[in-house]
């Protein structure tokens, strides 16, 4: 099958071959041309109201008097939409010096959205900085969930606690650690892992550049973490727990495969064999001969959960092999996301 015009324009750019070719081989070419419109678009700039601190209607109010044009998108009364160019006005509003409002993509405020947090429940972010997601689970808990948020890098762990301090979030215990070793025994009613990615879903061609760091190489790095950290995750939530999984990718590697491969896992890695036989690679040296071999993998009993239909109103969304999964389309307004619900059943 040829390239589509779209195709060869978004090459021309800089769109990365595998990345394009991946598209391609999983999505049909109208669809692989629907997503790099979206990654052409100039996306608008997204907020939302923090309610620990502001009403949606005092934040409307402010908008207005400065002169910020606004809209309401369907799925959530607390987010706003304003123009592509509007981020420094927005800054400049006493209303984010304040901690009343957070800059935030819109595709990212669906997964504290699915996790529907709940006062007093036990709440654990697995890695939380810059701390957008870590703040609307706060707020919409109305401040009374108990969370803990991990951040293994010291940077981004200070600049997930001046965030907290600033939107006015105080049940919340940041670990600086990894979150795939947390002690056995933590364990949480429901847990976010909004999971480190390719970001596929988040390329830009806006301006007639390429802006992204997708590889071959981070994607095969990504996956192997997804899928560590999606297995720590069930191993801490409780029997009934909700764990929601998320990724700013748009490839079925990192989200229904990824989900399909912890929930189900192959014969070799329930022996604790290595996923590709043994045979090694590019990264292939060190321990071989009677080094350790992998952790053998736990079967997790688990189901998914459907996604509200409210969740989803307006919100573009890409074939997704999982059902009640969501996989976004990016546009002018939405980047590329993936989210799923899934509960612990034993």
């Amino acid at each position: 099958m040829g390239t589509t015009e779209a195709q060869e324009r978004a090459a021309s750019l800089g769109l990365p071959p595998e990345l394009l070719a991946r598209l391609a081989s999983r999505y049909e070419p109208e669809v692989t041309d629907d997503i790099i419109a979206g990654y052409a678009a100039s996306r608008a700039c997204t907020l939302r109201a923090n309610t620990l601190k502001a009403s949606p209607a005092e934040v409307a109010a402010e908008l207005d008097a400065a002169g910020i044009a606004w809209r309401a998108p369907a799925f959530y009364a607390d987010a706003f939409v304003t123009d592509a160019g509007s981020e420094p006005a927005l800054r400049a509003l006493d209303a984010y010096a304040q901690g009343k409002v957070y800059l935030q993509s819109l595709s990212a405020m669906l997964p504290p959205l699915a996790l529907d947090p709940r006062p007093g429940e036990s709440i654990l972010d697995m890695a939380a900085a810059p701390g957008g997601k870590t703040c609307q689970t706060a707020a919409l808990s109305g401040g009374k969930a108990l969370i803990t948020a991990c951040e293994k890098n010291a940077v981004r762990a200070q600049k997930l606690r001046h965030n907290l301090e600033k939107q006015g979030v105080a049940r919340c215990n940041v670990m600086e650690c990894d979150a795939r070793k947390l002690d056995e025994f933590f364990t949480f009613d429901k847990v976010l892992l909004d999971a480190p990615c390719s970001g596929s879903g988040t390329v830009s061609l806006a301006g007639g550049a390429y802006r992204g760091g997708f590889s071959g190489e981070l994607l095969e790095r990504s996956v192997k973490t997804q899928r560590a950290l999606l297995r720590k995750a069930f191993e801490t939530v409780r029997p009934g727990g909700i764990v929601v999984y998320a990724t700013c990718s748009i490839l079925p590697e990192e989200n229904e495969l990824l989900i399909e491969s912890v929930l189900n896992p192959s014969k070799d890695e329930l022996a604790g064999a290595p996923r590709d036989g043994g045979r090694g690679g590019r990264r292939g040296r060190g321990k071989r001969r009677g080094g350790e071999r992998p952790r053998p993998a736990k079967p997790v009993n688990a189901e998914v959960v459907p996604l509200p239909d409210e969740l989803l109103e307006g919100v573009p969304l890409l074939p997704c092999a999982l059902e009640g999964a969501a996989c976004v389309r990016p546009t002018e307004l939405y980047e590329g996301f993936f989210v799923a619900v899934l509960k612990r059943l034993s």
